[in-house]
């Protein structure tokens, strides 16, 4: 099979996704909680950026729904799913405010912190930079968690596992 190469622009759009897309990743939910109650949105932009001080950072649309709540947001939890929470990721990606039939209970700053996750990442707003049409947004880690387990990856438009390790 050939390699596609091409130059990113408006009219190669769904090259430069697809070429993204080769690249694997975890599946995180970062919620908040909005002056309407609490958000969730599933997330693949998470990394972390520096051990001291202890950064994350995050990703969200700006063609969002949820965009302007999380960018303002003082606090916010990055929960890392386990590869059994597929339906809670997709419920998230679908909307932010359906918290009634999740397990979760408030933070010590009163963001939601999600049952069962494989780690979470307690954090406040350090920063959020411009990114194009997303922006970047930069939490200094307040508490983390993590148990044993598998993740949920996220590749080539499909959900799925890793193999292998623990």
């Amino acid at each position: 099979m050939s390699e596609h190469s091409f130059t990113p622009g408006p009219q190669t759009a769904r090259a430069l996704r697809d070429a993204l897309g080769c690249y694997g990743t975890g599946v995180t939910v970062v919620t908040t909680m909005s002056p309407q109650g609490p958000l969730g949105m599933t997330a693949n932009s998470f990394a972390s950026v520096s051990l001291d001080p202890a950064l994350v950072l995050w990703s969200p649309a700006k063609s969002s729904s949820r965009y302007a709540s999380f960018v303002a947001a003082r606090h916010f939890a990055i929960h890392v799913m386990a590869e059994d929470q597929q339906d809670l990721a997709l419920h998230f990606a679908r909307q932010g405010d359906g918290f009634d039939a999740v397990d979760w209970t408030p933070s010590e700053e009163n963001a939601p912190i999600l049952s069962g996750c494989l780690a979470r990442f307690e954090c406040a707003t350090s920063a959020v930079h411009d990114a194009g049409d997303h922006s970047i947004v930069v939490g200094e880690i307040l508490r983390a968690a993590h148990r044993p387990g598998q993740g949920l990856m996220f590749k080539r438009g499909q959900y799925g596992g890793f193999a292998g390790l623990d």
